[in-house]
């Protein structure tokens, strides 16, 4: 989750840019900071950066963070179905520095913690159509996990051997494997919505792993990295560490096209990734683009486009293969008072992830969900230390008629009003 933000150098004043010129990025002393998403992943170069820096000694301190008071009513025209209505309290906080070791060496940490199983309980916010992870045994439906207290707790170092070539290695306990675009609540396009995309566990639902270890190789703005990683998802106890086994692998591909485009192909085996499926393993396929224009030193329209594929099957029965693929589209416009922004997306989720099974026999088979979720923000308060913007998103949902007994109809809506508290543009 790391820095979703910078402002193009060109509107700094002579002060700032020649300090932020000497901040290097979180894997390369000679890429800069905005290129940083959360793990190992990339954003473009021109990426806007929120952020609270500060200089201490050699080392280069960086604090982003997010916290989303919201009330969300989800399916409110079907009240007696899956329907619910809650406060919701999503929070993350991400630290990093980094400092410069000899002529060639950089060395960065970076750790990132969020307050929800503190606050929401581990049954996290309502969410029509979510599913992934369990709470008390159960698997999660209609909801969205929360995030562990301890996200990230990672070590890095790069090499340059020259300013197009170097090569880093990533530890983190937890932290995120290279697979997959920077998580949801990094990226510039997503920095709006309180919510996790519908597609989170086909996508970027990894950033949170207890036990990786990464190694890449950048030649000028192409990189392949690889990792080794646990493929269980986080247990129950959001409160502590997980058991690291370091059974799955990944393998990525980044290209940095001009300043305003990332993107991204990845592949990769999770082994047993769902506690109440110790027997089905999943190869997760992902590709992605993100993209940045700038309008003005001060408003930027942001933009992603993400594909995942999972591919599940039972060890005991491996050549009976259950594709689901998922497609995201999201883009946010950041403005000097107002911000419009939305998601859409339309994914595969089989009936049994849905709990729907039994009388039907549907199990595996897939049913198609769309979501379109526009939302605007107004910024209420601005000062050097955060922003502060309140405002409401609504998202209409079209399901197959399989689905219309459990949530009342084929067309299903959610409303959220929410206020939101990030640290400043910087300028």
């Amino acid at each position: 989750m790391l820095f979703p933000l910078a402002v193009d150098a060109q509107h700094h004043d002579e002060h700032e840019d020649h300090d932020m010129d000497e901040v290097p990025s979180f894997l390369s002393r000679n890429l800069p900071m905005t290129v940083n998403g959360s793990g190992t992943a990339w954003h473009p170069v021109n990426s806007p950066m929120y952020m609270n820096f500060s200089r201490k000694g050699e080392w280069n301190m960086m604090l982003h963070y997010g916290v989303f008071p919201a009330y969300t009513f989800q399916n409110p025209h079907n009240r007696d179905l899956r329907s619910q209505k809650e406060f919701m309290l999503p929070t993350w906080v991400m630290m990093m520095g980094n400092r410069k070791i000899g002529k060639k060496g950089l060395f960065s940490i970076r750790g990132m913690f969020s307050a929800d199983p503190l606050i929401m309980g581990g049954s996290g916010y309502p969410l029509l159509y979510q599913t992934g992870e369990t709470h008390r045994g159960v698997p999660l439906i209609d909801r969205q996990h929360p995030h562990d207290l301890f996200s990230e707790l990672s070590v890095a170092y790069s090499h340059a051997f020259s300013t197009d070539i170097d090569a880093y290695v990533y530890l983190a306990f937890p932290g995120e494997p290279a697979l997959g675009p920077p998580a949801f609540m990094h990226r510039p396009s997503a920095l709006n919505m309180p919510d996790s995309p519908l597609g989170h566990h086909w996508q970027d639902a990894t950033h949170i792993i207890y036990g990786v270890a990464s190694t890449g190789f950048r030649y000028k703005r192409l990189r392949l990295e690889g990792s080794l990683f646990t493929g269980r998802e986080p247990g129950e106890n959001r409160l502590w560490f997980d058991r690291p086994r370091f059974d799955s692998w990944s393998t990525r591909v980044h290209y940095l096209l001009g300043d305003s485009y990332a993107f991204q192909a990845s592949y990769s085996y999770l082994h047993s990734p769902e506690v109440h499926e110790p027997e089905r393993d999943v190869n997760r396929i992902t590709a992605s683009v993100l993209h940045n224009i700038w309008l003005d030193h001060e408003s930027v329209l942001s933009s992603s486009f993400v594909y995942g594929l999972n591919r599940s099957w039972d060890r005991e029965e491996p050549g009976n293969i259950f594709p689901s693929h998922s497609f995201l589209l999201e883009s946010a416009l950041q403005g000097k008072k107002l911000n419009v922004f939305g998601r859409i997306e339309l994914l595969q989720k089989s009936f049994h992830e849905l709990g729907i099974e039994g009388e039907q026999g549907h199990g595996d088979q897939n049913t198609w969900i769309g979501a379109i979720k526009p939302g605007v923000s107004v910024y209420l308060l601005k000062n050097r230390l955060f922003w502060l913007d309140g405002g409401f998103t609504v998202t209409y949902h079209r399901v197959g008629s399989d689905l219309i007994p459990y949530y009342g109809s084929g067309s299903t809506l959610a409303y959220q009003v929410f206020l939101r508290m990030i640290p400043p543009l910087m300028h």
